[in-house]
C-alpha cells in the first residue's frame, strides 16, 4: 500500500508539474523569475521526497487552481484520501470541485460519482443513493450510468433491499455480468424465504423459479423448493428438485443429503434411498455420501459388515478422515471387547473433524463451520462450497 501511494503521489506531482509548464510558457519572457505556485510545486515535491505525504497532498492542493487542465489531478488526489482511509478529507476534495463553475457536464458528473464513493466509505448510504439515482436518471454518458447502477445495486444489497437491487440490475446489469446474475438469484431466494416464512409460499415459489430462470446454476432454489415441498407432504417431488443439485453444481451434492434423507424417511423407503445414494456415489463420491450409503445399508440389514465393507473399499479408492471416523465407530459397535485402543483413536479423530472447518469460499478463502450463502469476507454469493480432500468431502 504504501508503494502504491507514493506512486500516485509521484503521478500527481508530475501531472502539477506538466501543468505549471504549460502555464509558464503561456506566461510573458519578462515575468518574475518565481511564481508562488512553482514555489508551492517544488515544496510539495520536497514534501514528497522526504516521505512527508500528507503535507505534500495539502501542498499540491492548495498550490493547484482547479480548471479543465488540472480537474482530473484533483480528482485522483481525493481518490487516494479514500484509498489511505480518509474519506472525509476525499469528500471535502470533490466537493470543492463540484461548487467551481468550470466543470462541463461530463466532468461534475464523474465528480458526482466519486463523491458518492466518498459517501458510501463513510456510511452516508443514504447520501450516497441520492446522488447515484440523479446518475442514472440524468447521466449522457452510458458508461457512466453503467457503473453508477453497480454502485447502487451495491449499496441496495449491503441495505437488504433485494427487490430495490432487482429493480435496479434487472435485466441490464445481469445480462452482461456473471457475478452480478449470481447475486440477483440469491436475492430472489432471500425474499422467497422470507415470503415462505410469512405465509406466501406462491410468491416464494414464483421468486424461486424466476431465481432459476435468473441462473440456472442457482442450487439454493432448488433446495428451498424440495423442503416447501416436504413441509406439504409432496415428498416425491422434492426428491425430484433435489435431483437437479448434482447437474447445478456437484460440489453441492452434500448439502442435498439431509433433506433427501427426510423426504425417503418420511416415504418409510430406505430401499430407495439406498438406490438413490448408490446413484449418487457414483456422480460424487464424496465422503458424507459413502457415510450416508454405509448408515442406510447398516439399518436396512441390521449389521454393520455391509457398511464396514463398504467403507473400507471407499478408502481404498480415496482416503478421507471422515470415513475413517466412521469406520471407527462401526468397529467399536461391533467388538464386544471394546477395545480401548481403538475407542482413544476415534476419539481424537472426532476431535479432529470438530476442529477443521467445513466450508470455504472458493474466490477468497475464507472457511467456517457453516455455509454461507454470501460470504461474510468478499460478500461474494454462491462461492462457499463445502470442502473436499482428505480433511474433508
Amino acid at each position: 500500500m504504501p508503494d502504491i501511494l507514493l506512486l500516485a503521489l509521484l503521478l500527481a506531482a508530475v501531472a502539477i508539474g506538466w501543468w505549471l509548464g504549460r502555464r509558464e510558457r503561456r506566461a510573458s519572457s519578462a515575468a518574475p523569475a518565481s511564481s508562488p505556485l512553482a514555489r508551492d510545486y517544488f515544496v510539495g515535491l520536497n514534501y514528497l521526497l522526504n516521505d512527508q505525504q500528507d503535507r505534500a497532498i495539502e501542498t499540491f492542493i492548495g498550490a493547484l487552481e482547479v480548471n479543465s487542465d488540472t480537474i482530473e489531478t484533483h480528482i485522483a488526489l481525493g481518490n487516494l484520501f479514500r484509498q489511505r482511509g480518509e474519506a472525509d478529507r476525499a469528500v471535502k476534495v470533490h466537493q470543492n470541485l463540484l461548487a467551481r463553475p468550470a466543470l462541463t457536464q461530463d466532468q461534475g458528473e464523474r465528480v458526482q460519482l466519486e463523491l458518492s464513493r466518498d459517501f458510501l466509505h463513510l456510511g452516508l448510504l443514504d447520501r450516497a443513493e441520492r446522488l447515484l439515482q440523479g446518475l442514472i436518471k440524468e447521466a449522457h454518458d452510458d458508461e457512466l450510468r453503467h457503473t453508477a447502477k453497480r454502485f447502487l445495486v451495491d449499496l441496495l444489497e449491503r441495505e437488504g433491499e433485494w427487490q430495490a437491487a432487482l429493480d435496479v440490475a434487472l435485466p441490464t446489469l445481469t445480462r452482461h455480468h456473471d457475478d452480478i446474475r449470481r447475486a440477483a438469484s440469491h436475492w430472489l431466494c432471500e425474499l422467497a424465504d422470507k415470503e415462505r416464512h410469512s405465509a406466501s409460499p406462491v410468491l416464494a415459489r414464483r421468486h424461486l423459479k424466476q431465481a432459476l430462470t435468473t441462473d440456472s446454476r442457482c442450487v439454493r432454489a432448488n433446495l428451498l423448493l424440495a423442503e416447501m415441498a416436504l413441509d406439504t407432504g409432496q415428498y416425491r417431488q422434492a426428491i425430484k428438485l433435489l435431483d437437479r443439485i448434482p447437474g447445478q453444481d456437484k460440489a453441492f451434492v452434500p448439502t442435498m443429503l439431509a433433506p433427501l434423507g427426510r423426504a425417503y424417511r418420511l416415504l418409510d423407503d430406505d430401499a430407495g434411498l439406498i438406490r438413490h445414494l448408490e446413484a449418487l456415489l457414483d456422480q460424487a463420491p464424496f465422503t458424507s455420501v459413502i457415510v450416508m450409503l454405509a448408515d442406510s445399508l447398516r439399518r436396512h440389514h441390521g449389521n454393520t459388515r455391509a457398511a464396514m465393507n463398504l467403507i473400507a473399499d471407499q478408502l481404498d479408492q480415496s482416503p478421507s478422515l471422515g470415513a475413517v471416523d466412521y469406520l471407527m465407530r462401526l468397529y467399536r459397535q461391533d467388538d464386544l471387547t471394546h477395545d480401548e485402543r481403538i475407542e482413544r483413536l476415534q476419539q481424537h479423530t472426532s476431535a479432529l473433524l470438530q476442529a477443521r472447518p467445513r466450508h470455504r469460499c472458493r474466490r477468497c478463502g475464507f472457511s467456517g463451520e457453516q455455509l454461507h450463502w454470501q460470504c461474510p469476507r468478499c460478500r461474494s454469493w454462491g462461492t462457499t462450497q463445502p470442502i473436499t480432500g482428505i480433511e474433508g468431502e
